[in-house]
């Protein structure tokens, strides 16, 4: 799964709820999606091999 920060939770390493992979501008890659506890959006940044991986399993939908 794509784990990132909750600002608002204060905890690391969420599970992403409906992750989505999107390109930045300037070429890195991005999984924005929402907290599984309180439904804040969130994201994290991801390396180029992550982003595939987590799109090929399914994990994530790919958004560019």
């Amino acid at each position: 799964m794509v784990e990132a920060y909750c600002v608002k939770c204060k905890k690391k390493g969420q599970k992403m709820k409906e992750p989505v992979i999107n390109k930045t501008a300037r070429g890195g890659f991005m999984a924005k999606g929402q907290c599984p506890e309180c439904g804040t959006k969130m994201c994290a940044m991801m390396s180029k091999d992550n982003a595939e991986k987590a799109m090929q399993s399914g994990e994530a939908k790919k958004g560019f």
